[in-house]
């Protein structure tokens, strides 16, 4: 298999997965090493393939999305993290990414991919035992979400949940 079949065969791979797919795992399946599926998938970005990376691994953006997509400012510390995840997966929306202004950088945004609680708590888990600091506390704990909700009623039940936890800024 050449390269560009490989790079086919990972997004083949990705488009069937359902749920993100590490870079070890794709590594494993196609016989190469770790660091030649991270190339890969750098040069699939780099020719438009949305390919995005999530804590959990790789996924291809374009799997979920149906829906009202809504962006949101939230403000709190690092150990509310899980409650404000479990909040906007429990009224039926996913929460796609985070996003924070910084005053050198600009825009910063990592990838979350939380459709579940399940996500949640592998997201908490991975980023607590690696002791990395969230994104938000650049920014004085206070960060935005871009939200996938299948309708206004779930948006509306996510955002009066984090209303009621005092997570919300509007």
């Amino acid at each position: 298999m050449n390269a560009q079949q490989r790079r086919a065969q990972i997004v083949e791979k990705l488009k069937g997965a359902g749920a993100p797919v590490s870079a070890s795992a794709l590594a494993q399946s196609l016989g190469v090493s770790r660091q030649i599926v991270v190339g890969d998938v750098a040069l699939l970005r780099a020719q438009g393939t949305p390919v995005a990376a999530t804590p959990r691994g790789y996924v291809l953006r374009e799997e979920r999305e149906e829906g009202l997509r809504v962006t949101i400012a939230c403000r709190h510390d690092a150990q509310h993290i899980r409650d404000e995840l479990y909040a906007i997966v429990d009224a039926g929306c996913g929460v796609l990414n985070v996003i924070v202004e910084h005053a050198v950088y600009g825009q910063i945004s990592g990838e979350l991919q939380v459709f579940c609680r399940y996500d949640a708590d592998r997201f908490c888990d991975a980023l607590f035992a690696s002791q990395a600091e969230p994104l938000c506390s650049l920014t004085g704990d206070i960060h935005l979400h871009t939200l996938l909700c299948p309708d206004e009623a779930r948006r509306d039940a996510a955002l009066g949940a984090l209303r009621a936890l005092g997570i919300l800024q509007e």
